[in-house]
């Protein structure tokens, strides 16, 4: 028998789960499909496992390469990969418990199986109005038949053209993040946010480590400043990077414990071999198997197409999260979940401002920004001010260990405005925050300097870059 919603939301990740649970808070019958676990890709093979790694990786290395320099004295230090793999699957396990609770409280029906939209139909004459959910247990189909949907399907990584991924020795990060065996060596082809992260971590747990990328350099997204820091202290640790490189695919070979592949580069072929290869360059949406084709929704380049209020082409029926393109982060998904459910429910809602989005690289160093880089702002127009500071003069930073890297903050000479924040060094995931509120509430450097930041802490960097910017840093 046939199942009434408001709304049906196709996929639970991070994006889909908080869209239900708001969804609900407004009153809305409300049912998630989801043909995995509730958590999606962030919960279960991205953002909490990879961190959890990443802290293990961590607290290996401070512990093994730098507990003498705070007087522990360790002895020997080992690492026990299994119980790292349990930590990470306990911590992830505690996490979906609490989205299952959640389900719970909201009263929202979860469907364990894959859904599929449907042309009109005797149930809903709307294309995609009724949808057809193939469950998981193998009983009987189930029918839904939601007045909105919400498509929130994700993302998978993508490889490239060519490139066979096996999982064993050529694998995604989706491979990696179950690996029962650390490799001795290891290629990661592209050096953006999660190659720098499967770097840094692998790296931090005694792997050789080289990474190829495409572009002149790492991390291409980011400001240049922060790319040539992280380039600089990732190489002191010992991970090698080649830019400007072009794998070529079809030289790849795979034989019992290597990987051998050649890259263009300076108009050479160079060669590199390791133990396993990963490859990290980007991601794909999942727009297949869903019922697309049965609607009127436009994809294009491979994602969906959508109206600011996340409204595809067919009006009920939205789209939101990695599906969608942009920037493919949870927080973003997160937000974009709401401003749709929201606007289904007709409250008055507001264009999402992704130039007002922290994104962060949880990599040892960290890293994080906010706004446009420096290039960025030259290129359209502005006449810029820039306030840099090092953790070097910050005493907090000392104490942790960790001094350096910087904050650089840019501005707008003729208005004040703050056009970009970006930082390297420790915490600075946890301290991005501040500069994004700084941007939504249009403030000034002079307003963040005025901020008293307390003594001790790590947050002083951005006090004193914010004084750069007029240079009046009181430590530089």
């Amino acid at each position: 028998m046939a199942q009434d919603y408001d709304v049906v939301i196709i996929g639970g990740g991070t994006g889909g789960y908080v869209a239900a649970i708001r969804s609900a808070q407004l009153g809305l019958k409300t049912a998630i499909v989801e043909k995995g676990s509730l958590g999606g890709t962030c919960l279960h093979k991205g953002c909490i496992p990879s961190k959890a790694l990443l802290r293990s990786a961590e607290v290996y290395a401070t512990t093994k390469n730098h507990a003498a320099d705070f007087g522990v004295n360790t002895g020997e230090v080992s690492l026990d990969f299994s119980r790292v793999q349990a930590r990470k699957e306990s911590i992830v396990s505690q996490l979906h418990q609490g989205v299952q609770g959640l389900m719970k409280k909201g009263k929202i029906d979860v469907y364990e199986g894959t859904g599929r939209m449907l042309g009109p139909s005797i149930f809903s004459p709307s294309p995609g109005g009724t949808i057809s959910v193939e469950m998981n247990n193998g009983e009987e189909n189930e029918m839904l038949i939601p007045k909105n949907v919400i498509i929130a399907t994700g993302s998978r990584p993508r490889s490239l053209p060519g490139l066979t991924i096996d999982g064993t020795q050529v694998m995604t990060s989706d491979e990696a993040l179950v690996m029962t065996e650390l490799p001795k060596s290891i290629l990661i082809v592209g050096g953006g946010v999660i190659g720098i992260e499967w770097a840094s971590m692998l790296n931090d747990f005694g792997v050789e480590v080289t990474v190829i990328e495409y572009a002149d350099r790492i991390i291409p997204t980011e400001d240049a400043d922060v790319s040539k820091e992280m380039q600089k202290l990732l190489s002191k640790k010992g991970i090698t990077f080649t830019t400007s490189a072009k794998v070529l695919s079809d030289t790849l070979e795979t034989s019992d414990g290597s990987v051998t592949i050649s890259a263009e580069f300076k108009g050479e072929t160079k060669t590199f071999t390791a133990e396993k290869m990963l490859v990290s360059v980007g991601r794909q949406a999942n727009v297949e198997g869903i019922g697309i084709e049965n609607t009127d929704i436009v994809v294009d380049k491979g994602f969906v197409q959508v109206k600011n209020t996340f409204q595809t082409k067919e009006s009920h029926i939205y789209a939101i999260g990695d599906v969608i393109g942009g920037l493919q982060l949870a927080h973003v998904a997160s937000h974009e979940g709401i401003t749709a459910v929201e606007h289904i429910s007709g409250l008055k809602t507001h264009a999402i401002d992704y130039n007002l989005v922290s994104r962060c690289i949880y990599s040892n160093p960290e890293a994080a920004s906010v706004g446009i880089t420096q290039q960025q702002a030259k290129d359209q127009g502005f006449d810029v001010k820039v306030g840099k500071f090092s953790f070097k003069a910050i005493g907090k930073a000392l104490v942790y260990g960790e001094s350096d890297g910087f904050v650089k903050i840019i501005a707008d000479k003729n208005t004040n405005d703050i056009l970009g924040v970006h930082m390297i060094g420790p915490h600075v995931t946890d301290m991005i925050s501040e500069a994004g509120l700084a941007m939504v509430l249009d403030a000034t450097p002079w307003e963040i300097a005025n901020t008293i930041h307390p003594h001790p802490t790590l947050s002083e960097v951005m006090g004193e870059a914010a004084l750069a910017v007029e240079g009046k840093a009181i430590h530089a």
